[in-house]
């Protein structure tokens, strides 16, 4: 595999572990709900559930972020040569490289670093678009492109 197919596969691990960890939260909070119904009445309970509903409202929000996530990188595509940064490709800085796609952190292989950001992102929204020679201005730091893959 080359790097962008590891960057790729990088965000898609990324992804469906965070996705994981979300519905085994919502599961557990679901039992604790069960147990919360067998228990027994009065305000203290009363305030138990609303508190255990609303943390599984929190991670359902989470998880429909995830899933949005998981629909980005899914229109990713890592096979286009394009002159301008855009989602999919492999941007290569002054400053740092970056992979444009979903934002999964930093990934490093042999003398590889790259930061897998969403184009969303202050920095990725800066980049898109733009091609070889190219100079944006972050943090009040001048960053030249220097390859786009």
């Amino acid at each position: 595999m080359n790097l962008k197919e590891n960057l790729y596969q990088f965000c898609a691990t990324y992804v469906e572990e965070r996705i994981n960890r979300i519905q085994s939260r919502i599961k557990e909070v679901q039992v604790a709900l069960g147990s919360e119904t067998k228990s027994s009445a009065g305000d203290k309970h009363e305030t138990g559930r609303a508190m255990l509903q609303l943390e599984r409202e929190k991670f359902g929000q989470q998880l429909a972020e995830a899933e949005k996530t998981k629909e980005v990188l899914a229109k990713v595509n890592i096979k286009d040569k394009s002159k301008w940064a855009s989602l999919g490709n492999l941007v290569n800085t002054s400053k740092a490289n970056y992979f444009l796609g979903i934002s999964a952190g930093e990934y490093q292989e042999e003398n590889h670093l790259v930061y897998c950001i969403s184009a969303v992102t202050p920095i990725g929204k800066l980049l898109m678009g733009k091609s070889v020679g190219d100079t944006v201005t972050f943090n009040k730091e001048e960053i030249k492109v220097l390859e786009i893959y």
